[in-house]
């Protein structure tokens, strides 16, 4: 996304007097520093959460134990919880969360790797994207993170005039 495009987002949050918080785990803040990327973003942004264990999804924003143990931390239920669970904690409009596998494989039969699930809390609903990336562990996680951006963009059009 560009900063452009950014910029219009953070504006949408500014104007509606909305707040945006992340819950993050193979990205490592890598989202929360893009947002922040742009002037003025603490109107919009106070807070993010780096959730790189199970122990952090469960204590800081209520990822179950029986999800984590059913599904695993690279799940879809895992990235919805973690973003209905980061909003609360923030108490913040919209989260966006992403869970994946990074890389590099850990075995040469591993083909986990650029396993990513975003997701999206807005509006007292949470959309998860599955995502299947390529690359070098940099590039997945930069990607991830676009997609992150690409997808609150999405739902917030979906739902309002943002032009």
């Amino acid at each position: 996304m560009r900063d452009e495009a950014l910029r219009r987002l953070q504006d949408w949050f500014r104007q509606n007097h909305k707040l945006l918080t992340t819950v993050e785990s193979c990205t490592g803040g890598l989202l929360a520093g893009r947002i922040t990327d742009i002037s003025g973003s603490s109107d919009i942004f106070r807070q993010g959460y780096i959730t790189y264990c199970d122990e952090a999804k469960h204590q800081l924003v209520q990822v179950s134990t029986e999800t984590l143990a059913k599904y695993t931390a690279v799940s879809p239920q895992t990235a919805s919880e973690m973003a209905r669970g980061g909003a609360a904690a923030a108490g913040a409009d919209a989260c966006l969360s992403v869970t994946g596998y990074a890389g590099p494989p850990y075995a040469p039969e591993d083909t986990s790797v650029g396993l990513v699930y975003i997701g999206c809390y807005f509006q007292g609903s949470t959309t998860v994207k599955e995502l299947h990336l390529t690359g070098s562990r940099r590039q997945i996680r930069e990607a991830a993170v676009e997609e992150a951006l690409r997808l609150l963009e999405s739902r917030i059009g979906a739902s309002s005039e943002f032009i």
